[in-house]
Parts: C-alpha cells; structure tokens; sequence
C-alpha cells in the first residue's frame, strides 16, 4: 500500500493543477474575453438593449410593456380598472400583464371555452378603440405571444392604430406613418420569420417628440 502512495500522489497532484488550469481559463479568462468582445462589437445588446428618452432610461426593446391608464371604475377587489391609452400603440394581450418577472402563456388550447371568450372580447375592445369593425382586427391584436413578453406586432396592426394615435396626438398621419416605418423591422436574414413593427421603439420615438 505505501507503495503505490507516491503515484497516488503524483495523481493528485496532476488533478489539483487540472482543476486551477481549468478554472482560470474557463472561469476567468473565457468570461472575461466574452464580456470584452460582447462589450466591443454589442454593447447595447450586452446591456440589456435599453432605450433612452431624452438620455432617460425608459425601457428594454426586448420586453413588451403595457400602455394603459385608468378608467376612473374599480374591479370587485377595489382596485382601479385599466384600459388602453389612446395616445400610445397598443401591444399584444399578454398573460402576465407584461411582468418580466412572470413570462408564459396562458396555457390554454385553441378550443378552450374561456380563451375564444377573452379574443372575443379584445377583438371587440380593439375594434371600439380603433372604430371599426370586428372583422378588420388582425390576429396578433387578439392573442397573446408564447412568451407574454413579445414588444413586437404585425405591422397591419400598427398600420390600424395610425389614425387613433395621429388624432389623440395632434399629429399628421404622415408623420405616425413615418415613425412606423422606422420602427419596422423585416424578416431575418431576409426569410425568417415575418416584418415586425417594436411598439417599445415605436412608442419611445413618440416620446420623444414632446
């Protein structure tokens, strides 16, 4: 047994300098040089893609928010009901209420009694707000994303708001078209997926115009 200690030893000794070899390379240098290359060639997307308004930090373009005001009645709990502010592009209905803190669906499938209730009812509440008929309120308008924190909708469902907002805003049509444009983005790498219009950098250009 005394023997075979010295080997055992030398064993050791080769798995302590494995283990600091590896844990400064892996550990220190490579997160290091990420973070530096991240910082370089990303920094806005390293830091979390957060828009400023007036060099104020507003939001992150990559978590939706909810752009409401009270409605000035109360809910059974006593709490103040909110409802769409006419004076912001509206996102998405969202199963958290766009807490960062809570992101999922709702878990419901597409038969499911109480899901066809509520689209129903956004379909309704977004063709009151925006005045026209059920029938011209595109889909993403009335359902939720996977995620529930999606800042994105189809640039149909931008191009409805345009008129609300222009009016509620004093500003010309042309103008919110324009801010629209900007704040659309197209497909990835020219196929993924499908043009998307970010109501965060939407409603932060809007902001910043006073």
């Amino acid at each position: 047994m005394a023997s075979n200690l010295p080997g055992s030893v030398r064993q050791l000794g080769v798995a302590l300098r494995a283990l600091l070899v590896f844990t400064a390379v892996l550990g220190i240098v490579y997160p290091l040089v990420m973070t530096g290359v991240a910082q370089a060639l990303f920094h806005g997307n390293a830091n979390g893609s957060i828009i400023k308004v007036n060099g104020k930090e507003v939001a992150s373009d990559l978590i939706g928010q909810a752009y409401t005001m009270e409605s000035g009645k109360l809910d059974s709990d006593g709490k103040a009901i909110m409802v769409a502010d006419p004076k912001w592009f509206q996102t998405r209905p969202s199963a958290s209420d766009y807490d960062a803190k809570a992101s999922g669906g709702s878990n419901l499938g597409p038969n499911n009694a109480d899901l066809l209730a509520a689209i129903d009812e956004w379909r309704k509440a977004v063709a009151a707000l925006e005045g026209v008929a059920p029938s011209q309120v595109p889909p993403d308008a009335v359902t939720a994303s996977g995620s529930g924190l999606d800042p994105n909708i189809s640039p149909a469902y931008a191009a409805l708001q345009v008129n609300r907002v222009a009016r509620e805003r004093d500003l010309s049509v042309e103008q919110v078209h324009k801010l629209v444009k900007d704040s659309t983005e197209g497909r990835v790498l020219g196929f993924l997926g499908e043009p998307r219009v970010n109501v965060v950098k939407l409603n932060a250009a809007m902001a910043a115009l006073g």
